[in-house]
C-alpha cells in the first residue's frame, strides 16, 4: 500500500469519527471484520492463544490485544486517545434570542483555539442514553449535515478584532441553530429523530459540536494533511494499523486507545484509570498465570505514549527548542523533559531510537524550550494506570510531527511509508532485562 493509499484511508477514518464514540465505534468494527473476539468487563474472560480479542469501557475507550501461540513474556503496549478539544452541547441547550433566534448552550471541552470554530459548517454527534423495555441503552447519533454555525461579529461592529480579542465562551461561541417558531424544544426532537426513538424515552445525552469540512492532503506536492482531530486519531489509526499488521513473537501486542486526554485522563476510561491494569491482569490469569508471574511479565513490558508532537511552525520558528526542532517529514519524534512531563527517560529513548534503526524509520527528538511549560493535557495523559514496569514505567513517547492549528497540520510521508513498518517492528523486538540494563534484539 502506497503513502497515497494510506493517507486516503487515514482521512476517511478521521471523517467518519467526529468524536470518541465514533471513533471507538469504528476501530471496533475494523477489529471484527479481523476476527477479533469481544468481551464485556462484567463477563468472565475465556482466552487462548492464537488470538486476538477486544474490550470497551464507556463505549470512548478501547483496548484490543492479540495472544501469540504458546508462552508469552510480557506485554507490548501502544497507548493513544481518541478525544480532541470541542464543544459540548449542555443540557436544556436551546436559547431563544429576541423571539427570533434559537441557539444552543454549550461548553468547552479540552484546551483549544476558538477562533477556527467561527464561520463554519457544524453539526452534532455523540450518544443518547434512552429507556428501553430491556432497560438502558445507548445509540450514537450524528447529523450528518450542515445544521450549525458559530457566527463571527462583522468588522464594522468590532473595529479592534484584528488587534487581538478575548473569547468568552458563554457569548461568542454559542452555534446558532434555527429560527424562533411556535414548536418548543426542536433540538431534541432532532436528535430523537435522528436516533429513531421518541423525546420522552432520552433520559440522557453526549453530545458534541464537529467541523463538517472534511480532512485533504495539499502542498505542491500533497505532501501534507489538513484536518480536524488529527490529534489524536492519527496515533489512533497508526497503532490499529500497526497492531493488525504485527508478526506475533514472544509478548502479547496491546492496541490501548483511551478518553479524556484533552481533560486530564482522570475518568474511568482515561489514562489515569484502572482500565489498562485491569485488562492485562484478567489476561494473565486467563491465561492461566499466578501473581508472581504476572508481575514477571509486567517487569518484560514495554509501552510507547502515541501522540502528537509540535513541528517547527513556518511562521514561528522561534517558538521551537533550539536544537531539538523537528520538522513534517522528517520522522516520527521522541519527546523529552527533564521534569518527565513527557515521560521518557535514556533508556526508554535508547529502546526506541534502537528499535526505530532496527526498522529503518527516521526519528527527531522534541524538546519545549526551557522557559516554556508542556501541555497539562499532555502531561496528565502520561500517568497510565500500569503496575511498574521496572525502571520503564516511564515509555518513550512515538510521535508524528503535526503543527497544531485547526484544521491541524501534518506530514504524510513518514506516517504513510514508516509508520506501519516502525511498529511491526516494535511489536517484533524482544527486550530483555539484564542486571545492569535492556537490550533489544
Amino acid at each position: 500500500m502506497n503513502y497515497q493509499e494510506v493517507n486516503k484511508e487515514l482521512l476517511q477514518f478521521l471523517d467518519h469519527s467526529p468524536n470518541a464514540f465514533y471513533a471507538v465505534a469504528n476501530m471496533q468494527k475494523e477489529l471484527e471484520d479481523a476476527g477479533f473476539t469481544r468481551l464485556y468487563e462484567g463477563c468472565p474472560w475465556t482466552l487462548s492463544g492464537g488470538h486476538g480479542y477486544y474490550v470497551t469501557r464507556n463505549d470512548s475507550a478501547i483496548i484490543a490485544f492479540r495472544i501469540p501461540e504458546g508462552a508469552y513474556k510480557g506485554f507490548q503496549i501502544m497507548a493513544s486517545h481518541c478525544d480532541s478539544p470541542v464543544f459540548k452541547i449542555k443540557t436544556n441547550a436551546e436559547i431563544v434570542v429576541d423571539n427570533s433566534y434559537v441557539k444552543l448552550n454549550v461548553e468547552k471541552y479540552g484546551g483549544m483555539l476558538c477562533a477556527p470554530w467561527l464561520d463554519r459548517p457544524l453539526s452534532v454527534a455523540g450518544r443518547v442514553i434512552v429507556q428501553t423495555e430491556e432497560g438502558i441503552a445507548t445509540k450514537l447519533v450524528n447529523v450528518d449535515r450542515d445544521l450549525l454555525i458559530i457566527p463571527n461579529v462583522a468588522i464594522h461592529m468590532n473595529r479592534q478584532v484584528n488587534d487581538g480579542y478575548a473569547f468568552n465562551a458563554q457569548v461568542d461561541m454559542l452555534p446558532l441553530f434555527c429560527e424562533q417558531g411556535e414548536e418548543k424544544n426542536q433540538f431534541m426532537q432532532l436528535i430523537a429523530d435522528e436516533a429513531g426513538v421518541q423525546v420522552e424515552d432520552i433520559l440522557d445525552t453526549d453530545l458534541f459540536l464537529y467541523d463538517r469540512m472534511k480532512g485533504t492532503t495539499l502542498g505542491l506536492h500533497g505532501e501534507f494533511i489538513a484536518s480536524g482531530r488529527l490529534d489524536d486519531l492519527h496515533g489512533s489509526f497508526a497503532s490499529l494499523k500497526g497492531f493488525l499488521a504485527a508478526e506475533l513473537k514472544q509478548s502479547i501486542a496491546v492496541h490501548c486507545v483511551y478518553d479524556n486526554e484533552e481533560v486530564g485522563s482522570g475518568t474511568k476510561q482515561g489514562a489515569a484509570s484502572t482500565f489498562l491494569k485491569d485488562t492485562l491482569q484478567r489476561i494473565s490469569r486467563a491465561m492461566g498465570r499466578s501473581e508472581e508471574q504476572y508481575l514477571m511479565s509486567i517487569a518484560s513490558s514495554f509501552m510507547v505514549s502515541a501522540d502528537n508532537a509540535h513541528a517547527v511552525h513556518p511562521n514561528h520558528a522561534e517558538k521551537a527548542d533550539p536544537t531539538n526542532r523537528p520538522y513534517m517529514n522528517r520522522g516520527i519524534v521522541i519527546k523529552y523533559s527533564a521534569n518527565q512531563k513527557y515521560t521518557t527517560d535514556g533508556v526508554s529513548g535508547a529502546v526506541m531510537r534502537a528499535i526505530c534503526k532496527k526498522a529503518e524509520v527516521p526519528y527527531q527528538t522534541f524538546t519545549n524550550r526551557s522557559e516554556s511549560a508542556s501541555r497539562a493535557a499532555e502531561v496528565r495523559h502520561r500517568r497510565c494506570s500500569l503496575p511498574p514496569l521496572r525502571g520503564r514505567e516511564l515509555p518513550a513517547d512515538l510521535l508524528i510531527t503535526n503543527v497544531l492549528t485547526s484544521p491541524e497540520t501534518a506530514g504524510v510521508y513518514i506516517r504513510a511509508l514508516k509508520i506501519k513498518r516502525n511498529l511491526n517492528s516494535f511489536r517484533k523486538t524482544k527486550i530483555k532485562e539484564y542486571k545492569y540494563g535492556f537490550k533489544t534484539h
